[in-house]
């Protein structure tokens, strides 16, 4: 029997008001309507020193970058909500894939982003809601082996596009990003070969 298609959704910020955190949350709930089991994690408790080489020869990979391939290595899909730094990536989400692209002993180079389906998103108080920021991840993450999904979801004025309960104001942009997750998590579960919930479900009624 095949297994729950799952998906690790993270945001590219620290901040513990971000709205990109919210934003990704939305997306995972879209995913797990779809019938998907979602992980979300947060990348300010897996702290990380910048890439270094001579670090990496020194002392190996960090104990929280292994921590997070494990946790990639388990799941088919990704959900990243990465914010926008001076048109860019953020720091913390280029470092991150930095160190999880790093393999260990006897484990295949990009072991833990082969074949991994993700859906991006970004918020931003600024008017292009973080779409600049985007092009770069779509770019790094469809060189190491991911299947990105064509759609994605830019989020302006994100200061003022959520509830206090972290839904969103606009249902039409809300429904947009929850679809992002609903579509990873279908494309997913295809190429994986996993099943989605409310597919197991249906079948032994």
């Amino acid at each position: 029997m095949a297994s729950v298609t799952r998906i690790l959704a993270f945001a590219g910020s620290t901040r513990k008001d971000s709205f990109n955190k919210k934003l990704v949350k939305v997306a995972a709930d879209g995913a797990r309507e779809a019938g998907a089991e979602v992980t979300f994690v947060d990348l300010h408790d897996l702290p990380l020193p910048l890439y270094d080489g001579d670090l990496e020869a020194k002392d190996g990979i960090p104990e929280n970058a292994k921590k997070l391939k494990k946790m990639m290595l388990e799941h088919q899909g990704l959900l990243i909500a990465s914010p926008e730094y001076n048109s860019s990536i953020s720091g913390v989400l280029k470092n991150t894939i930095d160190w999880i692209s790093r393999p260990e002993p006897g484990e295949k180079p990009l072991a833990c982003f082969d074949q991994k389906v993700a859906g991006l998103l970004s918020a931003s108080p600024g008017a292009l809601g973080g779409l600049r920021g985007l092009v770069h991840v779509r770019s790094i993450l469809g060189n190491i082996k991911v299947t990105v999904i064509p759609d994605q979801v830019a989020v302006s004025k994100a200061h003022e596009a959520f509830n206090e309960d972290g839904t969103m104001k606009d249902e039409k942009q809300q429904q947009s990003v929850r679809n992002i997750g609903s579509q990873v998590a279908n494309v997913a579960a295809k190429l994986h070969g996993t099943e989605l919930k409310q597919l197991s479900e249906t079948r032994t009624k």
